[in-house]
């Protein structure tokens, strides 16, 4: 028994010098990106209209693509970023973004990351996602997005 404990305590130990370290060697502009990125999907959940759309700056090239678990590509107009329709956002849930990959060349950058989403009914949804942004004066935003939906595994009639 004593030994698992060990063992357990030593991978734990490990698992948090490894966090540590990777923390330490993030940017100042990486740390933004992924505070406007959580920001970005917090307040659709909560339906803030005006921080979500000072998550974006909508340009002549952005984009938002958004493919489907069954196939479907919806070709979503980016002012709905900043302009949605009534009842569009703030269904509630919470999301939570991990493996966070990007490239930052001077004013611009390109991130993927992984996100789960949880319903306030408790249904579970998985995404991969690729944004770009731009760095302006105000700091870092989103012009442009594309969210892959998995395919659930699930069994039909379970969540996830």
């Amino acid at each position: 028994m004593n030994k698992i404990v060990f063992f357990l305590s030593l991978v734990f130990s490990q698992s948090i010098h490894a966090q540590g370290t990777a923390r330490a060697d993030m940017t100042v502009d990486s740390l933004a990106i992924i505070h406007l990125l959580e920001t970005e999907s917090a307040s659709w959940r909560s339906g803030d209209v005006a921080k979500h759309a000072a998550c974006w700056l909508i340009q002549p090239y952005s984009r938002i693509l958004i493919s489907t678990g069954d196939g479907t590509v919806i070709d979503l107009p980016p002012v709905l970023m900043i302009d949605p329709p009534a009842g569009m956002m703030g269904k509630g849930g919470s999301s939570l973004n991990s493996n966070y990959k990007m490239k930052i060349a001077g004013s611009i950058a390109w991130v993927s990351h992984d996100e789960q989403s949880t319903s306030k009914e408790g249904s579970v949804s998985q995404t991969s996602e690729i944004r770009m942004l731009e760095k302006t004066t105000g700091g870092w935003k989103l012009v442009g997005q594309s969210i892959h939906v998995k395919k659930s595994t699930a069994p039909p009639g379970t969540k996830e």
